[in-house]
């Protein structure tokens, strides 16, 4: 895979550039945001590893930047950053996956693979249609009866999430997983925060509620009109 990696520490690169070589990918590197931001942009990659703490546009500004842009491609924040506002912080930013310092070589090689798994199947099935409403994963848009639908990027993952299991029993500790890449529950409301503005936003036209709460047992979107 092609990996686009923003690290100013070179001990640090020159370690995990080898690793990840010798695990056969091939990395591009750079020491700034607004590089970060230039090549992200202007060629492809399969997955991006950003530190957060850069000189200039530090590495969660960067990604946010380029999510505005439109660039979708899987990122993983690695960063000595470890509280939970800062795990939020960088998914709210539009990262995939957050792993902490100090880190197991291994653990950072099966995350990106598995980042690279998911881009994939995201190129794969570019358009979701659930009923009425139907997402662009690639231009990260959203309609409704054919209205548009401005989600932020968290709401976006939510929404794309509770479409790919449609009809389906999801649990909060799943959204946690499959949305904030959190394998923990996080002492936070962060879904029922998150899941009540997504609500909000595709009922805003007063169209019927497409996501069924199911008392301490979690949610379900419904597969066709209601």
């Amino acid at each position: 895979m092609k990996i686009l990696f923003l690290e100013d520490d070179d001990v640090l690169l020159k370690d995990l550039v080898q690793a990840l070589e010798e695990a056969k990918h091939s990395v591009t590197t750079c020491k700034s945001g607004q590089a970060a931001i230039y090549l992200a942009g202007s060629r492809d990659y399969h997955v991006l590893i950003f530190d957060r703490m850069v000189d200039g546009i530090d590495g969660l500004n960067a990604l946010r930047i380029l999510r505005s842009k439109g660039v979708r491609t899987p990122a993983l924040f690695l960063t000595a950053m470890t509280g939970v506002d800062d795990r939020v912080d960088g998914l709210e930013a539009g990262a995939d996956d957050y792993l902490a310092k100090p880190f197991a070589v291994r653990e950072l090689l099966a995350r990106v693979m598995a980042l690279g798994r998911r881009g994939q199947y995201g190129e794969a099935s570019a358009s979701l249609v659930v009923g009425d409403i139907e997402i662009d994963r690639l231009k990260r848009s959203v309609t409704r009866a054919g209205i548009p639908v401005l989600l932020q990027v968290q709401e976006f993952k939510l929404l794309e999430y509770l479409m790919l299991h449609a009809g389906q029993v999801v649990t909060r500790s799943m959204l946690l997983e499959g949305v904030w890449s959190y394998h923990f529950d996080v002492r936070t409301n962060i879904v029922e925060s998150h899941m009540s503005r997504l609500r909000a936003k595709l009922c805003a036209n007063g169209s019927p509620d497409p996501i069924q709460t199911l008392r301490r047992i979690g949610y379900r979107f419904e597969t066709g009109q209601p």
